[in-house]
């Protein structure tokens, strides 16, 4: 019976002294005598601003020091546009401190969101004009695929004088690649890189053949050519007639023939 009293005694020894611990770390009882004074703040601070990241953090930390959790802080954080990374943590006495690094914009990404070059696709509403920047298109988890082809190709067309205005993976694996004059070169699932790299070695031949065309669309998905599609210029309108028919109505303007979208098969 002794031993079982001493053992109650022991419990509600270590009771009554972990008891204020645990009280103290849950922020339950004496938050004001160690309350968090200072915050601070590191980042670029281009997208993402001072204000909004107190904005988030200090309705977070009036529990006092011990009672603030860094976890809750740093998902709220991350959940900003722009912000890629965080790292929050505290200093004895009253200081928190946050480290932020924000997405760099690599890329637009379908429709409505935004590539970084270490291939995350993230959403910034409201954020600045970026319509210099590529266009590229895939299903997300290939993100770093388009990259590395967009990376790849853009050298190509160089000499040339064009660029290369975005990349598209369909879900088909089927690529295409954009330039800048509006030409869609269609390039299929094989070999994207090889059949482009041909096909833009041919590509100033290719417009000088057909001075007053405009090459829309190229389709690579041939074993040894490929097929182009050009909009050829409406022919100049005929001059009506300068006096009126004897009957006095003029005679109806002969018929103008609309542009015209003609296809062109080639061999490499």
């Amino acid at each position: 019976m002794s031993i079982l009293v001493r053992l109650l005694a022991w419990a509600l020894a270590i009771g009554l002294v972990a008891l204020p611990v645990v009280a103290v770390l849950n922020g339950w009882i004496a938050g004001d005598r160690w309350p968090m004074r200072k915050l601070e703040v590191h980042g670029p601070f281009q997208q993402v601003s001072a204000e909004e990241v107190r904005a988030v953090v200090l309705p977070q930390v009036k529990s006092g020091f011990f009672a603030v959790r860094m976890e809750p802080i740093r998902d709220s954080l991350a959940k900003l546009p722009w912000v890629e990374r965080v790292e929050v943590r505290k200093r004895w006495p009253d200081q928190l401190v946050v480290s932020l690094t924000e997405h760099k914009a690599f890329a637009r990404w379908g429709r409505d969101k935004l590539l970084s070059g270490h291939a995350q696709v993230f959403t910034a509403p409201g954020s600045p004009d970026l319509s210099k920047l590529p266009q590229l298109e895939g299903p997300d988890g290939r993100a770093a695929e388009v990259i590395a082809l967009y990376n790849q190709v853009q050298p190509m067309f160089a000499g040339s004088g064009r660029q290369v205005e975005g990349v598209s993976l369909s879900e088909r694996d089927s690529w295409t690649v954009h330039l800048n004059d509006g030409v869609d070169v269609v390039i299929g699932r094989t070999d994207p890189k090889e059949r482009l790299r041909r096909f833009a070695r041919l590509i100033p031949q290719i417009a000088n053949a057909r001075q007053g065309s405009t090459l829309l669309r190229a389709d690579l998905r041939y074993t040894n050519g490929f097929t182009l599609t050009w909009n050829d210029p409406a022919p100049a309108k005929p001059a009506g007639p300068k006096h009126p028919a004897p009957n006095g109505t003029a005679k109806p303007p002969a018929h103008t023939a609309s542009n015209d979208t003609q296809k062109q098969q080639a061999h490499t």
